[in-house]
């Protein structure tokens, strides 16, 4: 084999390797994907809650099962036990999570909070917070914004040097800043609006190429898209008839109460609202949670 061959046969085995970037955008009907509409069926599988060696089985499934789409949060208080002190090792390993989310051709919707309620200890707050004096979380208060915005960068800088991201060839499509803030703002007043511009600002300074999300947000800033969460989102409307109708959160159960009944949620009504969701003009909904068998 003579030189130029060798040259070839390298520079191809290079290009195999080459993941294409994605151009990752909006408009007032979908998600678009290199300028394409796309309906995208999502499911939400939380790295802690399993094991790396169920990851494969669990978002093979997802994929067998009709998922285009993973999703799922970042736990601040699991990453950051102690302040300044990262842990990404064994079920926190959220890099190989997604790198294994790309190996099935599947795409990520990354929830960065950091607060993520998710039925979580604390909604994912480390306790540590509350010895820093002067703190007041989840306002327009600068000692706690600090805080957040470490966390923020560290997890939004990881994935980018991971080249995770859409628009590095990566499988991440769409990122949240906040969770369900609307929810609890209104007593808040004007520190809780400044605090929900900020967030927003802060998330676009990032320019990680792919749209931001705040799910149940009315009043999202532009150009972060508000989204529904709940157990019926045919009704939601966005904030903007230049956004897609989202649904973060179709309620596939919901917790046990200390002695109350069992929830239950039949098959049958699940079906008929996320068919009527689409039918309405929705073209993202995302199961909360996904329940499979690994074994």
């Amino acid at each position: 084999m003579n030189s130029f061959s060798i040259i070839f046969l390298v520079c191809l085995a290079l290009s195999s390797l080459a993941i294409k970037a994605l151009n990752v955008s909006y408009d007032g009907r979908a998600i678009t994907i290199d300028g394409k509409r796309r309906v995208l069926i999502a499911g939400s599988i939380h790295y802690p809650r399993s094991t790396p060696e169920m990851w494969p089985s669990l978002i093979n499934k997802a994929k067998q099962g009709g998922l285009n789409v993973i999703e799922t949060y970042v736990f601040w208080n699991a990453h950051e036990p102690l302040r300044r002190q990262y842990d990404f090792s064994g079920n926190l390993d959220l890099v190989r999570f997604i790198k294994t989310i790309q190996n099935e051709g599947l795409y990520a919707m990354l929830r960065i909070g950091p607060y993520v309620c998710a039925e979580w200890n604390y909604g994912g707050f480390p306790v540590w917070l509350h010895n820093i004096p002067n703190i007041e979380l989840r306002t327009n208060n600068e000692v706690y914004k600090d805080e957040m915005k470490n966390f923020t960068t560290k997890i939004v800088e990881l994935m980018r040097h991971e080249k995770l991201f859409a628009s590095q060839g990566g499988p991440i499509i769409l990122s949240q800043i906040e969770n369900e803030y609307g929810n609890v703002m209104g007593p808040y007043g004007e520190g809780g609006q400044e605090y929900i511009k900020w967030c927003a600002q802060l998330a676009d300074s990032y320019q990680i190429g792919v749209p931001w999300v705040m799910c149940q947000q009315n009043d999202a800033p532009d150009p972060m898209i508000n989204s529904c969460n709940g157990y019926y989102c045919d009704e939601f409307k966005p904030n903007n008839d230049k956004k897609p109708k989202m649904w973060t959160e179709n309620w596939t159960g919901w917790f046990n109460n200390w002695g109350g009944p069992v929830p239950h949620r039949t098959a049958e009504d699940l079906a008929f609202a996320v068919a009527r969701f689409y039918q309405y003009g929705g073209t993202f909904q995302n199961y909360y949670m996904v329940i499979i068998n690994a074994f």
